[in-house]
C-alpha cells in the first residue's frame, strides 16, 4: 500500500505546483496570463507542463471557450479545493516560521 504523504508529495512536490494551486485557491479561476504574471520566475513552458500535470492528476480543470483567438481558464476542480486545509496548514506554519527567525 502506498504511503500518503509520499502520494502527496508525488501529486505536490514541485515547488511550481504548489504555486499554481496556491494561486488558484486564493484567486479562483485564472487565465494563462494570470497564473503566469502571479508566479515570479516560471516559465511558459514549465507552467504549462504543470498545469498539464495538474490537470492529469484531477486537481486542475481546463476550461476552452470557443472564440477566436480561443479564451482558456483554469480552475481547481474539486479535488483541489480538497486541499485547501494543506496550504492552510502551510501558510500558518510559514507564519511562525518567519516569526522565530526575524524574517
Amino acid at each position: 500500500m502506498a504511503c500518503p504523504i509520499e502520494v502527496t508529495v508525488n501529486l505536490l512536490g514541485d515547488k511550481w505546483k504548489v504555486l499554481i494551486v496556491r494561486n488558484l485557491l486564493l484567486g479562483g479561476t485564472q487565465r494563462f496570463g494570470e497564473l503566469n504574471r502571479g508566479i515570479d520566475g516560471v516559465t511558459q513552458k514549465v507552467l504549462t507542463q504543470q498545469l498539464r500535470q495538474l490537470e492529469s492528476d484531477g486537481l486542475v480543470a481546463r476550461k476552452i471557450y470557443p472564440e477566436v483567438p480561443p479564451r482558456v481558464e483554469y480552475s481547481l476542480t474539486e479535488l483541489g479545493h480538497t486541499l485547501k486545509p494543506i496550504f492552510e496548514a502551510m501558510h500558518s506554519w510559514g507564519t511562525s516560521y518567519l516569526e522565530l527567525r526575524g524574517a
